[in-house]
C-alpha cells in the first residue's frame, strides 16, 4: 500500500477520533494505530528499496552510455586510422573522424544527462512522499499530543 495513503488514514482516525470531554485531547484505537504505523513500516523499506533500485539502474544506464561511447570512439579511431592509411584521403579522414568523436561524445552526454535527470526525478519524488510522511506522522503526534492549532468547535 502507498504511503500517502496510510498516512491519510491514519490523518482520519485523529480528525474523526472521539474528543475527551472538557479537552483538547481525543481518544483513539491503540490497536488502530498500530496496525497503520505496522503498515507504513512495511511500506517505507520497500520505497527505499525501490529508490535503491532506481539509483542502481541508473548506474547501470551510466555504465552502459560509457560503454557505448568507448565503443564508438574505438570504431571512430579505427576508421581515422584507416582513413589516414589512404594518402589522398587524409585531411577527409581526419574531418570525419573528429565528426565521429564528436557524435559520439555528444551521444554519451546526451544518454548520461538523460539517466542522471531520470534518476533525479525519481528521488525528487520520493523525497517529496517522504516529507509529506514525515509531516502527517508529525501533524498526528502533534493531534494526539493536543497541540492541533486547528481546534473544531
Amino acid at each position: 500500500m502507498d504511503v500517502l495513503v496510510l498516512i491519510d488514514k491514519l490523518d482520519d482516525l485523529v480528525h474523526n477520533a472521539k474528543q475527551v470531554p472538557l479537552t483538547d485531547q481525543v481518544r483513539v484505537d491503540k490497536e488502530e494505530i498500530y496496525d497503520l504505523l505496522d503498515q507504513m513500516r512495511a511500506t517505507i523499506p520497500e520505497e527505499i528499496k525501490q529508490a535503491r533500485w532506481i539509483v542502481k539502474e541508473r548506474q547501470e544506464m551510466l555504465a552502459e552510455a560509457k560503454r557505448e561511447a568507448e565503443r564508438i570512439l574505438t570504431e571512430a579511431r579505427e576508421r581515422q586510422d584507416q582513413l589516414i592509411a589512404e594518402q589522398e584521403v587524409t585531411r577527409e579522414a581526419e574531418r570525419a573522424a573528429e565528426d565521429i568523436v564528436e557524435d559520439a561524445r555528444a551521444r554519451e552526454r546526451e544518454i548520461r544527462l538523460g539517466a542522471e535527470d531520470y534518476a533525479d526525478d525519481v528521488l525528487h519524488n520520493l523525497e517529496d512522499n517522504l516529507t509529506k510522511f514525515i509531516a502527517a506522522v508529525q501533524r498526528g503526534r502533534d493531534r494526539l499530543a493536543g497541540r492541533d492549532d486547528h481546534r473544531e468547535d
